[in-house]
């Protein structure tokens, strides 16, 4: 859609007739449209509150604080899966980071589960053409919470299934005893197109469900297809479940080229594959969520959550995933601090813990402050990377849209103007956004997301500096526009 010049659309205006514009009964008709432009509400906000916002806009566009942080986080502590040392040490760190600050800071402890990854192998043993007394290796991880082979593998022939639908056309004897792949492709052209998040949930369902689907027709072991849009043999893990009353067997994802390659090779006649998985799930251990109270002037008992999650995959360092998300959330208590900006409202950051395997963190939050929920006036959470925002994802009150367009106007400058209501806002935050708390989150670019996000890629240089001061930009203003508007968000 092209959209027409402010001055161009007054020029046409002025020279068409009133009567014409009257004939439309659109309320975003042109002369409406034209109208709102020329007669901007500050809705519940003063003016000296909306040209702090643009003070806050700026700030974190050129502070180095959110970067300096993120580097910290990735290259010094490292992967930070929960349960971990590495998550730990984190906590540890973010903590004193937050109180260097003047930030009140709470350690509020959660368990968690400890899975540890292990050696991971695979090798075709036989295969259609082969030369004699040679293998091919094959690129692939454990799905988290997966299962171990026995110590020195399994043999097996490898079956291909594109779909769950494909699988349910096969007998149970075609599949008993073998290691099944899922072979279902991540949506590339939806991914290009902005819809990486999209795309992800398509294919998420096989990495979910493989284990016990394939348990349950008798296989041995089984593989997905990396579930991601990276085409250099990296692969994708992340979480699996097994179903209660079916037995667990090992779960891993290939690259999408080996996906292919087994395919192709499956086509032609039986396959043989050599796996080695080694994982264990230990005892789980205490942990904790870290929260850290800018404190509001004149309600500090209404609160808005500022927040990410702190633990990441063990692969790389989660610098996408979610370290972004922590250090604009960090930034937003740093440039408060900074402008010497208190709100009405308590501003709180939130640094979830073990989103990755069961978001336990957010549960323990939710329980903990169960009686609060109803002072908590909004909740925002950045966790999908770093990528250019283009505005604000909402879910609340039937007039919330209109209650946040003083918002579009602050962040317009920096593209990210939009405003668009969801059904969620962030995994962490679905805890207290479905017990009624207004939910946002940056509307981020995801087309290269998915390229990196669970996979050993994900480390300090795939953030881009001024992009990640836009999502900072995004994230405070938000913040601060919820902290110290005359009324609250709808609800």
């Amino acid at each position: 859609m092209i959209r027409t010049p402010l001055l161009l659309s007054l020029a046409i205006a002025s020279a068409v007739p009133a009567c014409i514009f009257a004939q439309t009964s659109d309320p975003q008709s042109p002369q409406e449209r034209i109208a709102q432009m020329l007669n901007e509400s500050p809705g519940a906000w003063t003016p000296a509150q909306l040209a702090n916002m643009e003070r806050l806009r700026d700030a974190a566009l050129t502070d180095p604080y959110a970067l300096t942080e993120l580097r910290h986080l990735t290259d010094n502590i490292g992967p930070r899966l929960a349960g971990s040392p590495q998550a730990q040490h984190a906590v540890e760190w973010v903590a004193d980071e937050m109180r260097a600050l003047g930030a009140t800071v709470t350690i509020e402890k959660t368990t968690v589960p400890r899975w540890v990854r292990g050696q991971e192998t695979a090798e075709l043993t036989s295969w259609p053409g082969m030369t004699p007394k040679t293998t091919q290796k094959i690129v692939l991880t454990a799905l988290g919470g997966s299962v171990a082979t026995p110590r020195d593998g399994v043999n097996a022939p490898v079956l291909v299934v594109d779909s769950f639908a494909d699988l349910k056309a096969l007998s149970k004897d075609a599949v008993k005893g073998k290691i099944l792949l899922f072979n279902e492709h991540f949506d590339k052209g939806l991914a290009a197109q902005g819809r990486g998040d999209a795309a992800y949930g398509e294919a998420v369902l096989y990495r979910g469900a493989a284990p016990s689907v394939a348990a349950s027709m008798g296989a041995i072991a089984t593989l997905v297809r990396s579930v991601g849009g990276a085409d250099y043999r990296l692969p994708h893990t992340g979480m699996t479940y097994y179903s209660p009353g079916l037995p667990k067997i090992p779960s891993a994802a290939v690259t999408a080229e080996d996906a292919d390659l087994l395919k192709n090779l499956a086509s032609q006649g039986e396959v043989q594959m050599h796996l080695t998985l080694t994982p264990e799930t230990l005892t789980p251990v205490e942990t904790a969520n870290v929260i850290a109270d800018w404190t509001g002037t004149e309600h500090p008992e209404q609160v808005v959550i500022v927040s990410g999650h702190l633990d990441s995959w063990d692969l790389a360092t989660g610098a996408i995933d979610d370290g972004a998300g922590i250090v604009v959330s960090m930034q937003a208590i740093h440039l408060l601090q900074k402008l010497g900006i208190h709100p009405k409202r308590t501003v709180r950051f939130v640094a979830w813990m073990d989103e990755e395997q069961g978001s336990f963190g957010a549960q323990t939050y939710a329980k903990d402050y169960a009686g609060e929920l109803k002072n908590h006036v909004g909740a925002i959470e950045s966790d999908l990377g770093a990528g250019h925002p283009t505005g604000i994802y909402f879910q609340g009150g039937d007039t919330l849209d209109d209650w946040l367009k003083p918002l579009s106007r602050v962040l317009a400058p920096i593209g990210a103007p939009l405003l668009e209501r969801s059904p969620e806002t962030g995994e962490d935050i679905n805890s207290v956004t479905e017990k009624g708390v207004p939910g946002f989150a940056p509307i981020q670019d995801s087309r290269y997301y998915f390229n990196y996000h669970h996979t050993p890629a994900d480390t300090f240089d795939k953030v881009n500096p001024r992009e990640l001061g836009e999502n900072a930009a995004v994230m405070l203003v938000t913040a601060y526009a919820l902290a110290d508007a005359e009324t609250p968000a709808p609800r």
